[in-house]
């Protein structure tokens, strides 16, 4: 049996907005990932999966719960620890064009961790980084430049060299490829599957492509609101989506069939998402389910597994 390398326990991450106003972006998140898999999480935007993400990085100090890294309670790291645990696990940012700094050449980007760390030096981390451009689809040429001379996806794999130049065992992809043309897309989607084959990485991949997510994971997590509504394997989830939401998300996605696309019924969600600051009691969903039931506003639904190895949180499933 796998091992299990990374395990959130009830993450939540809340943020006061002022006026006693508190926004509550993950509410009591759990899950796990086992070690060489990638765990796909999905939702609307707003739900709270970068969220969740930056939280798990340190990036944010959680609220409450726990982010457990081989067994170690993540956020009570200190000195040594903290740095240890930042070069085993990195994070491909969403925006290529934010994420990297404009002042300094793709080297020193590249670099820069390498540095903290004191794994290269000299000749060796010239060498290093031109090993890492090509094992992106750059070259060592690439490396005097600056960020503004490159296009959407060169940063974006720029951003990737960066993430590997610490030799991590777990990479945070944050929307890796949202910002990049369709025929990019499947080029870094291809290029972060290579990788992980080849470096046993292990990945949490967030992102709204439905689709793309089928593609590149082993399981995946719906998210909503920020609370976990499903998780699956990937093609359980797709092929038997239990979670009203989820079956809803999926009714979206198209079909490169257009007979089919033409005939099969969307479901289409009634009113707004609720606000985070503000959200409904109960089941998170409820406002927008067409299977709400009164006990969905009283009680909140209990993470259970459903079926074998597939997770949900709704009333529907739930023994009387």
């Amino acid at each position: 049996m796998a091992k299990t390398l990374l395990e959130v326990r009830n993450l939540k991450k809340h943020f006061d907005v002022g006026k006693g106003n508190i926004l509550k972006a993950v509410n009591d998140v759990s899950f796990h990932i086992f070690e060489g898999e990638t765990l796909g999480l999905v939702g609307e935007s707003g739900c709270g999966k970068s969220t969740t993400g930056r939280t798990i990085i340190r990036l944010y100090e959680a609220t409450d719960g726990e982010v457990l890294y081989d067994g170690k309670n993540v956020h009570q790291f200190k000195g040594k620890e903290i740095k240890h645990f930042n070069r085993k696990v990195q994070m491909i940012f969403q925006d290529p064009y934010a994420s990297l700094n404009p002042r300094m050449k793709v080297e020193d980007i590249i670099a820069e961790g390498m540095d903290i760390h004191g794994i290269y030096q000299g000749r060796d981390r010239q060498k290093r980084v031109y090993e890492l451009l090509e094992t992106v689809g750059l070259n060592k040429e690439h490396a005097s430049r600056f960020p503004h001379e490159f296009s959407g996806g060169q940063r974006q794999r720029i951003g990737i060299a960066r993430a590997l130049a610490v030799d991590p065992d777990f990479i945070i992809a944050d929307e890796p490829i949202s910002a990049l043309d369709v025929s990019i897309q499947a080029q870094v989607v291809n290029l972060l599957q290579k990788l992980q084959k080849e470096r046993n990485l292990t990945y949490l991949f967030i992102a709204h492509d439905l689709s793309m997510v089928k593609h590149i994971s082993d399981r995946i997590g719906v998210m909503y609101l920020g609370a976990m509504m499903e998780l699956a394997a990937s093609d359980d989830l797709y092929e038997n989506p239990l979670h009203p939401y989820t079956q809803a998300l999926l009714s979206s996605v198209p079909v490169p069939d257009p007979v089919i696309e033409e005939k099969r019924e969307r479901i289409i969600l009634k009113g707004d998402v609720p606000s985070p600051i503000n959200p409904p009691s109960g089941c998170v969903f409820r406002t927008r389910c067409a299977d709400a039931m009164d006990i969905c506003a009283q009680v909140k639904p209990s993470w259970i597994e459903a079926k074998q190895n597939h997770f949900v949180a709704c009333h529907l499933y739930e023994e009387n």
